[in-house]
């Protein structure tokens, strides 16, 4: 089931805020009946109609892309700079919304889709699908520091689940460090804070990882479609929390 202005949203028929004042102003039907109540669910065996015009239903569709670093995980930008979607435009046809984000800042691995119900899976922390980051650090973590990183650290926001946490390269002489790091919750600049916490703060961040996807033979910029064995593992993973 999936909020009705999201399902316009999707079907590209309008933004999900005109999507709301179609509704409110009763130019759409689900099943024949006119639906002016925000937050109405719908199905995919539902009916809906938009200004007396069927929408169309979507194929599913699932891109794994390789986000460089200068990029914000959004549809659109007021402010004019590259998303996740302009990497799309001339070769998907379906409208598509990155599951979940990566800072601006951030380069790596990110997912995007036209469907709801698994972006949801994907991002809800209750599935904890787990993501891996390589972050490059301006100082070194002792071993105390990293076991409060793997214990949960306290943010402004609460403290994080408990994360997996090691300790790769060290350059004492320049003081410096890469660690890699796997949670999966999915707040704001939740790795970049994390790191700051402990006073060795993220100069450099990649997602290497999600849950068992990888990079692999992707450059920046570029992208490929899941194929409809890996949807079913992803789905699997978050329901059952284990990989067939």
């Amino acid at each position: 089931m999936e909020r009705l202005q999201k399902v316009i949203a999707y079907a590209g028929v309008a933004s999900r805020r005109k999507a709301e004042q179609l509704i409110l102003e009763g130019k759409v039907k689900v099943n024949g009946k006119v639906v002016t109540q925000l937050g109405t669910k719908v199905s995919n065996s539902d009916v809906i109609e938009v200004n007396g015009i069927k929408l169309e239903k979507q194929d599913k569709v699932y891109y794994l892309l390789y986000k460089p670093r200068g990029v914000i995980s959004t549809v659109s930008d007021d402010k004019g700079r590259k998303t996740v979607v302009d990497f799309f435009k001339d070769v998907v046809d379906e409208r598509i919304f990155p599951v979940g984000r990566l800072d601006y800042d951030t380069s790596g691995l990110i997912l995007l889709t036209n469907d709801g119900e698994f972006a949801n899976l994907m991002t809800h922390p209750k599935f904890k699908i787990e993501k891996k980051y390589i972050a490059r650090l301006k100082g070194i973590p002792t071993i105390e520091d990293l076991k409060k990183l793997q214990r949960g650290i306290e943010l402004e926001d609460g403290k994080t689940a408990p994360a997996k946490v090691s300790m790769t390269t060290v350059d004492r002489k320049a003081n410096k460090a890469i660690c890699e790091i796997t949670i999966h919750e999915g707040r704001n600049r939740q790795v970049r804070r994390m790191f700051e916490a402990i006073g060795t703060p993220v100069v450099k961040l990649k997602r290497e990882k999600f849950a068992f996807l990888d990079l692999t033979g992707l450059n920046p910029g570029e992208f490929r479609e899941l194929t409809k064995h890996e949807v079913k593992r992803l789905r699997v993973l978050a329901e059952t929390g284990r990989i067939d």
